[in-house]
């Protein structure tokens, strides 16, 4: 397992990650009710002895923007062991949701997060990127079309640093269930698509047979 005894993992990113968690930090029984909460379950069921702290410091509607101005607050003030973060479904969104003004075009999301990972890095024991998704099986239409490219600017960024990789996206359109049950909008999973990302995520880090 990549956790070790009494460390500290913090969890950021949208409202994916947030669903609801506890302000200032999401912690506990406030860790919210999407995957987040899926995994320090998981973890605890699992690993009950292992001490393990989850935080939570998703913020909904958060862009890669939002991210870089928290960082200090939201993650290096916490002094985590490892990190992940899950953001980018936003800055493709709102160029489709709103009048465009805060959709972040690829190459400066791409630029953010490498900024943001420099940072951090150093600071931690070890990065878990998640890939935004879309529960949207035509990869033709124009919102899954562009946000392709964002996956893709993740992909290389975990290569490019080697840090862990979560491809929710092919997780999502492998598990074989119908878009409408995983997300409702296809952005904001219910319980099933909160799961399988939880699943996803524990698999990378080393937790192969969690269910």
């Amino acid at each position: 397992m990549l956790f070790e005894k009494n460390s500290t993992l913090v969890m950021t990113g949208d409202s994916i990650t947030d669903c609801g968690r506890a302000r200032p930090v999401g912690e506990w029984d406030g860790l919210g009710g999407g995957y987040v909460s899926f995994v320090n379950a998981l973890l605890t069921a699992k690993f009950p002895q292992a001490g393990i702290k989850v935080l939570n410091t998703g913020i909904s509607g958060n862009t890669v923007r939002h991210l870089k101005t928290r960082r200090q607050s939201d993650i290096l003030d916490l002094s985590p062991d490892y990190l992940s973060v899950m953001i980018g479904v936003n800055d493709v969104w709102r160029k489709f949701d709103s009048d465009g003004t805060d959709h972040v075009p690829v190459d400066e999301y791409e630029a953010v997060y490498r900024e943001l990972i420099a940072q951090v890095k150093p600071k931690v024991k070890k990065i878990i990127l998640l890939t935004p998704f879309l529960c949207e099986p035509d990869k033709s239409e124009p919102m899954m079309l562009m946000l392709l490219d964002y996956i893709a600017a993740v992909k290389k960024i975990a290569a490019d640093e080697s840090l862990l990789l979560v491809d929710t996206q092919a997780a999502i359109d492998e598990c074989g269930i119908s878009p409408k049950i995983l997300a409702g909008d296809r952005v904001h999973p219910s319980a099933t698509g909160a799961m399988i990302i939880a699943k996803s995520f524990l698999r990378v880090c080393g937790i192969i047979d969690v269910i």
